[in-house]
C-alpha cells in the first residue's frame, strides 16, 4: 500500500492536471463558438454554389469541350487523398476518425490496383499514418488555422490541387474531414472535388435545386466558360468549407474530451482521498494501540 506522502503527492498531481483540463475546456468552448458560427455561416453559400454549379454541368456533362475539371482526366488510375486533421491532440477520437477512415479507403483503392498519394492538411493526419504508407504521403501542410482560418487559406490549396492537376499528377482528388453535426457528433465526411462529381452533391443543394426545376435559364456567356471560371472557384470554396467544418469539430471534440478528463480526474481524487483519510486513520489507530499497549505493559 502506498503511504501516505505518496498519496499527498498523487493527489496534489491529479489535482494539477484536472486545472489543465479544466483550462483547455473553457478555452476550446470559448473557440468553438466562433468556430461553429463560421461553419454554419458558410454551408449555405457553398451549398448554393454547388446547386448552381450542378445546374450548370448537368447541360455540358459529356461533351468533347467541357473543362477537364468536369471531365476528368479520362483515367482514375492516381488518386489524391486530402486529409484534413488537427495540428495539436488531446481531442478525443476526432484524428483517429479520420485516419482510421483514410486507411479503410486507401485498403480499397490499392485493391483495386489504384495509386494513392496523400496530401496532409494538419500534422496529426501525417503522424498517424506515415508508419503505415509514409512512402504515400507527398507532403503535409501545417498552421493552417494559425491567427485564424481564412479564405486565402483554401484559394492557395486549391490552387495547387489545380496546378498538379493540369501536370497530370493525379487523376481524381477527395478531401476527407470531420463535418460538425453537434457538439456530440462530427461525422467523416469524403467529398470527391476533382473532377466535380455532378451526382455527388450536398443533400440540401439537390433539394434547393429540385424545388427550382420549374425555371429556365439562359447563359451568357456559354456555360463552358462560366464552368471554366466556376470549377476552380468551387473549388476554393468546397475547401474552405472542409476546413471550417473540420475547426469546429475539432473544437467540439476538444471541448468534450477534455470535460471528461476532468470529471475523471475528480472520481480520482475523490477515490485517492478516501483512501489518504483511511490509511491515516488507519495509522492512528495503530498508534494509539501501541500507546495503550506499552502504558499496559508498564
Amino acid at each position: 500500500m502506498a503511504s501516505l506522502k505518496e498519496l499527498r503527492i498523487r493527489i496534489n498531481s491529479v489535482k494539477s492536471t484536472q486545472k489543465i483540463t479544466k483550462a483547455m475546456q473553457m478555452v476550446a468552448s470559448s473557440k468553438l463558438r466562433r468556430a461553429q458560427e463560421n461553419a454554419e455561416a458558410a454551408r449555405p453559400y457553398a451549398e448554393r454554389m454547388e446547386g448552381m454549379l450542378r445546374a450548370i454541368a448537368e447541360s455540358v456533362a459529356g461533351n468533347d469541350n467541357a473543362p477537364a475539371m468536369l471531365a476528368g482526366s479520362g483515367a482514375s488510375d492516381t488518386h489524391l487523398l486530402l486529409v484534413t486533421t488537427s495540428d495539436r491532440g488531446l481531442c478525443g477520437g476526432f484524428n483517429s476518425s479520420i485516419a482510421r477512415a483514410v486507411r479503410e479507403r486507401i485498403a480499397a483503392l490499392q485493391a483495386d490496383g489504384k495509386i494513392v498519394k496523400l496530401l496532409c492538411l494538419g500534422r496529426k493526419g501525417r503522424d498517424q499514418l506515415k508508419r503505415d504508407f509514409g512512402s504515400l504521403i507527398i507532403d503535409t501542410v501545417e498552421e493552417i488555422d494559425k491567427g485564424g482560418l481564412h479564405f486565402d487559406d483554401a484559394t492557395a490549396i486549391s490552387s495547387r490541387l489545380a496546378t498538379m492537376f493540369e501536370d497530370g499528377e493525379f487523376d481524381v482528388c477527395t478531401i476527407v474531414y470531420n463535418h460538425f453535426k453537434s457538439v456530440m457528433s462530427q461525422i467523416v465526411t469524403p467529398q470527391q472535388l476533382i473532377p466535380y462529381n455532378v451526382a455527388d452533391g450536398d443533400d440540401d443543394a439537390a433539394q434547393a435545386e429540385q424545388s427550382e426545376a420549374t425555371a429556365i435559364y439562359e447563359y451568357e456567356p456559354e456555360e463552358e466558360e462560366i464552368l471554366a471560371h466556376l470549377l476552380p472557384r468551387n473549388l476554393a470554396v468546397q475547401i474552405f468549407r472542409a476546413l471550417l467544418e473540420s475547426s469546429a469539430s475539432e473544437q467540439a471534440a476538444r471541448m468534450t474530451a477534455m470535460d471528461n478528463a476532468t470529471r475523471n480526474a475528480g472520481d480520482m481524487i475523490d477515490k485517492l482521498s478516501l483512501l489518504y483519510n483511511r490509511s491515516r486513520q488507519a495509522a492512528i489507530t495503530t498508534e494509539l494501540t501501541e500507546i495503550v499497549t506499552g502504558a499496559e505493559a508498564l
